[in-house]
């Protein structure tokens, strides 16, 4: 179970008490926002998308729509989601609980898109459709093993 392993690679930082599990479902922005108590921009959602031999994890604001040309400029290719099986074969995850936490495959980056940036605390899944962790944004950084920020996403922004 993918959430066993996420718990191990927090209890190894002395982390795992910030992992959450409900007894409902997480698996959109809005259910986590709801099980969290947050607003949903607060929700770390993490995507997956095909890329060269592997797969790239961005880790945007619950807001947040991929932009696809934003995309191809930073990865040069278009932006293609990975296949559930991909998901589950490159993260361990199932859709739902992606999350950017031990994983163990040697073709996956992972990316944090710079909406994050505008809160001190975001929520991102733990492995598991019913599982979300408290985090700081120096500790998603360091957690997810991020290669860096990056701005490849879109509709969060505020007018003016």
């Amino acid at each position: 179970m993918a959430i066993e392993k996420v718990r191990a690679f927090f209890r190894a930082r002395g982390m795992e008490d910030r992992i959450r599990e409900f007894d409902v479902s997480s698996a959109t922005v809005e259910l986590a926002a709801q099980a969290v108590g947050c607003e949903g921009a607060r929700i770390g959602k993490t995507l997956s998308f095909v890329h060269e031999d592997g797969a790239v994890l961005i880790v945007c604001a619950g807001d947040a729509k991929i932009d696809n040309s934003k995309f191809k400029a930073q990865f040069h290719h278009k932006a293609t989601m990975l296949s559930p099986e991909q998901v589950l074969e490159f993260t361990g995850d199932i859709i739902g609980g992606v999350c950017p936490f031990a994983i163990e495959h040697p073709n996956v980056t992972t990316y944090l898109d710079i909406s994050l940036k505008r809160f001190d605390i975001v929520y991102p899944a733990a492995g598991s459709a019913n599982s979300a962790v408290e985090l700081s944004l120096p500790e998603l950084e360091e957690c997810s093993g991020s290669a860096g920020w990056i701005d490849v996403c879109k509709g969060w922004q505020t007018e003016g």
